[in-house]
């Protein structure tokens, strides 16, 4: 990888709590000041593309979903509309599950589960999910100015601990190719399909500026301690 990618992908405070904690607390007073419901991470088409993923796979409406990293929690309100009834969402803000409880109490949404969660550092409730989904929140993690490395670890070692044995991890990135995300799960995880996504051009080439991914917990692995992370792919 070049100097410019290295660059690109360096620690920001788009992965720190800090900034998220402020941009929550934005948001949730502009939620109360003007109904405004905040930025929807890859637009609305990511949240239409994942349901209808889970309406192609005939996932009972009573299947267990965690979304992790949930924000404003404009997923959850989608799946809940769209009939799915054992929703859960965390995220390491606290602003950001006032702002979504705030949203879901204004739609008068009662099967959503919030709660405040650091993924990295889970309780030990939070376990037995059929569904993970992700949209963004590795991609944050990834640009932490503190060890970011160890901390994409233990990433796939919480996501195995809540996730049941060929239960499915539904991953949305913009900072990270297919060929990265496969390597970075490899261990604990079979690639299932890849989603859809908009593709853009620039100089002549044509690509996607996101990916999206369902992978399956293979039945019987252990959970992973340690793994070849991103960084070391992207080494020169």
């Amino acid at each position: 990888m070049g100097s410019g990618e290295e660059e690109e992908f360096g620690p920001s405070a788009l992965g720190t709590k800090e900034h998220w904690d402020a941009a929550y607390e934005r948001e949730l007073q502009d939620f109360q000041e003007s109904g405004d419901v905040g930025e929807i991470w890859f637009g609305e088409e990511s949240i239409v593309r994942l349901i209808r993923w889970m309406e192609k796979q005939k996932m009972p409406l009573d299947c267990s979903v965690l979304d992790v990293g949930t924000g404003n929690g404009a997923l959850l309100v989608e799946l809940a509309k769209s009939g799915y009834t054992n929703l859960t969402g965390i995220d390491y803000s606290p602003f950001a599950i006032r702002l979504c409880e705030t949203i879901i109490g204004k739609e008068g949404l009662s099967n959503i589960k919030l709660q405040v969660e650091d993924f990295l550092s889970l309780s030990d409730e939070l376990s037995g999910f059929q569904i993970c989904i992700d949209k963004g929140t590795l991609d944050a993690i990834s640009l932490n100015p503190d060890g970011a490395a160890e901390k994409r670890k233990q990433y796939v070692t919480s996501l195995c601990k809540v996730l049941k044995p060929e239960g499915y991890f539904v991953i949305t990135s913009c900072n990270w190719t297919r060929e990265e995300l496969i390597s970075e799960f490899q261990e604990g995880f079979d690639l299932l399909e890849e989603l859809p996504t908009p593709k853009f051009s620039f100089g002549g080439k044509t690509g996607n500026s996101v990916t999206a991914l369902v992978f399956q917990r293979k039945k019987n692995e252990a959970i992973p301690l340690g793994h070849v992370g991103l960084d070391e792919q992207r080494k020169d």
